[in-house]
């Protein structure tokens, strides 16, 4: 994935959405985390990973994809606050015997020790296991930044129709 340029994509949507909510002075960091929880439970709530008590089964790939980028639209955002527009020394996570649940949590864990500490290292560690997340739902890098893209015009179409 080319991260300099989601980044880029990124900021000149936020940007957007900052001037058309006049948001510019604000701090955004504790909304932003929110959100990104949120979108976790409902990329969570689409795979069914957890729901061992029913038989329906996951939604489609698609839908999964779509939710999936929703979280890296708000990890890219939430860099963007700490002042990181670039990522190219993301290592690689093994996932060795790791089930999609405890990656899941694993993430939830990731984006809470970022909450108490805005650091680029904790920013890196919860982006590479958001990532992992991808990889463990069979998502290949290309299909991630492709779906970005894609949900990223849908986000600036939203936000000119007053979303």
């Amino acid at each position: 994935m080319n991260f300099s340029i989601l980044f880029n994509m990124q900021q000149e949507l936020d940007s957007k959405i900052e001037a058309q909510h006049q948001l510019q002075s604000e701090n955004l960091i504790e909304r932003k985390v929110l959100a990104l929880l949120v979108e976790v439970g409902e990329l969570a709530n689409e795979t069914r990973c957890f729901k061992f008590w029913s038989l329906k089964p996951p939604a489609s790939t698609s839908v999964i994809l779509e939710e999936y980028v929703d979280g890296i639209h708000f990890i890219l955002s939430l860099g963007l606050e700490i002042k990181v527009n670039t990522l190219m020394d993301l290592k690689e996570i093994q996932a060795d015997s790791t089930t999609i649940t405890e990656q899941f949590l694993k993430v939830y864990e990731t984006i809470q020790a970022f909450k108490k500490d805005q650091s680029h290292s904790t920013y890196k560690d919860m982006f590479e296991e958001y990532l992992l997340l991808g990889k463990l739902l069979g998502f290949s890098s290309k299909q991630v930044e492709e779906a970005y893209i894609s949900k990223n015009e849908v986000n600036h179409q939203r936000q000119e129709q007053g979303y």
